[in-house]
């Protein structure tokens, strides 16, 4: 009973054309869920840029806009809300694709609701432990686990020096930090100028060089690298 008191507040989005289906999936989700429901890909996509979910469900095949495309479109306006994905029982490429396309989970059909359930509250835990998680472009930074991610999901380890400087930059990312606050902020005392610099090296050499922007005469800003 707690856990649907707790997930009562939350905002899901679920997409499934078939009425049958979506009808007794809504009925089910609603009990811990406020529901949207969409019965096509450009419907739910429409909802999905405009309002705010917790998480989504969306089935793999729909008609015109299928899933995987809906959730490419998602990811591409850089929404990172997390989504579980539909698929039809035993269609690897179905899951296979709607993974690289940015869906963080699927569930083969038929499937129970129980399942469901457990699988969208598993969803939500891993998402809000990275909700410190910052988004430089189309890299993602989690300050908590010291790490980058980039394009493509892919882990980066960050030393805590590293970590710090990349965390004070894209805490204020329309702020130029001058060497001088960058050293006040995130080095030892005794450290000099040239260790800014060493360490945005660092940071670069392990992302791209656009992850730090130089910004003449005046010092370093976050970048908006692609």
């Amino acid at each position: 009973m707690s856990e649907i008191t707790d997930a009562a507040r939350a905002e899901l989005l679920y997409v499934e054309d078939d009425a049958d289906i979506a009808g007794m999936t809504v009925e089910v989700l609603s009990e811990a869920y406020h529901v949207d429901h969409a019965a096509t890909g450009e419907d739910a996509l429409r909802l999905a840029l405009r309002g705010r979910y917790d998480v989504m469900v969306v089935d793999r095949r729909l008609p015109g806009m299928d899933g995987v495309e809906f959730i490419r479109a998602v990811r591409t306006a850089r929404i990172t809300t997390p989504i579980l994905m539909l698929t039809a029982l035993g269609s690897v490429d179905d899951r296979v694709s709607g993974l690289d396309g940015g869906a963080n989970d699927y569930l083969v059909k038929p499937f129970d609701y129980d399942e469901l359930l457990a699988r969208l509250r598993s969803l939500r835990r891993g998402f809000a432990a990275d909700a410190g998680r910052r988004q430089l472009g189309e890299w993602a930074f989690t300050p908590a686990s010291q790490a980058l991610y980039d394009p493509s999901g892919y882990r980066i380890a960050l030393t805590a020096t590293e970590s710090a400087l990349l965390e004070l930059l894209s805490g204020s990312p329309e702020h130029v930090f001058s060497r001088e606050e960058i050293l006040g902020a995130v080095f030892r005392e005794g450290e000099t100028a040239s260790s800014v610099d060493t360490y945005v090296h660092y940071v670069r050499r392990k992302s791209t060089r656009d992850m730090i922007e130089t910004v003449r005469t005046r010092g370093y800003r976050a970048g908006n690298p692609s």
